[in-house]
């Protein structure tokens, strides 16, 4: 079954804009020229203006899916010499915690639930850690982490700070500089509301100090940071997507920059909880990003119930859980082009399910 007349609320992929469908509908072009070079040149530009990226910060663009960026920086920044603290507050955390027993880095399983780690220097364990990996924003659960606290903790701690910021770029602030971040991992399917396939990976001046050899092929930091010189890379990349994205940050500058991007979000956030305030729904988290809600029915109904009215009936699609979490909470992302417009057909699709009329 194909979705194409669907509302979509999902935290990836995202609601894309009319202007950044076009450009995917045009024929692919060749990319071993100085044309798209210039594409590449313009992304990574950029994308290190949007994270305010240290002076000397690179790109490496992969053609392949978030995690691939995850585990890509394990294997090419952590040694068997690291102690890694993997902040573990859901599926994702958990993914970066397997990332790191793949590659038999040494690593703390760092759980918490219910903090947003504003405190995490009293909640940290007390061994010495070399590197802080955490998801900024853990999107299995809709929680959101605070970076000043974590970057001023790796900063008294001289740590190396690993950011996932996949489902928190464009809705969320991100500053590389501001929080002593040495690596933001993004996607393209999320905030910056593109289709899936491409993933980049900022490496901050302390970073490439870090970049080594690696039995890799496909993963190998070196080979593409000595290709992004000529703005290509070494295996066929993500052309379609990288066009999509030199016109998407283009768009997101001309509507006033990031920061209008993430006020944009925020205030659709805001209207999507206070509208649905009379239903029998409440906040999974008091620590969710602009970027998503995530609800947990009050009336002992069944989240994934919620979810499948809602499609069958409606043609609006919210994100369900699974495993343990499948009956107890469903996201709503704010993620892409949003408007209240089209938010507005979710919560009138609420209302009526529960058969109470909105005010």
């Amino acid at each position: 079954m194909i979705y194409e007349d669907y509302y979509i609320f999902t935290p990836g992929p995202v609601k894309m804009s009319e202007e950044i469908l076009e450009v995917g509908a045009k024929q692919t072009p060749y990319f071993r020229n100085c044309e798209f070079s210039d594409v590449t040149y313009a992304c990574e530009k950029g994308l290190l203006k949007m994270v305010n990226a240290p002076e000397g910060s690179k790109v490496i663009f992969l053609t392949a899916s978030g995690t691939a960026g995850m585990e890509s920086v394990v294997m090419n920044l952590l040694t068997k010499d690291d102690n890694a603290l993997v902040v573990h507050g859901g599926g994702f955390g958990g993914r970066f915690v397997d990332i790191c027993a793949t590659h038999d880095i040494p690593h703390t399983d760092f759980k918490v639930s219910n903090t947003n780690l504003w405190e995490i220097e009293k909640l940290a364990p007390k061994e010495k850690h070399t590197s802080l990996i955490v998801n900024a924003h853990e999107t299995s659960v809709g929680h959101l982490y605070s970076l000043e606290a974590m970057g001023a903790y790796t900063k008294k701690n001289d740590m190396f700070f690993i950011v996932d910021a996949i489902s928190m770029l464009v809705t969320d602030p991100v500053d590389m500089s501001a929080d002593n971040i040495d690596v933001v991992i993004a996607s393209s399917q999320k905030g910056l509301a593109l289709p899936p396939g491409l993933t980049m990976v900022i490496l901050a001046p302390t970073a490439l100090q870090r970049v080594q050899d690696v039995k890799s092929l496909y993963f190998n930091f070196k080979d593409y940071l000595s290709n992004g010189e000529r703005g290509q890379t070494p295996y066929t990349p993500a052309v379609t997507i990288m066009l999509q994205l030199e016109a998407r940050l283009a768009q997101i500058e001309r509507r006033g920059g990031v920061e209008q991007s993430i006020k944009s979000a925020k205030s659709i956030a805001e209207y999507f909880r206070e509208s649905i305030k009379e239903l029998p729904l409440k906040a999974y988290t008091e620590f969710m990003p602009n970027a998503m809600t995530t609800l947990t029915p009050t009336d002992g109904k069944s989240a994934m119930d919620i979810v499948n009215a809602l499609e069958d009936g409606y043609k609006v699609m919210v994100c369900p859980n699974g495993g343990a979490e499948r009956d107890i909470i469903f996201r709503v992302s704010h993620m892409g082009d949003m408007t209240r417009a089209y938010t507005d057909v979710l919560i009138n699709a609420l209302y009526d399910y529960y058969k109470i009329e909105r005010k």
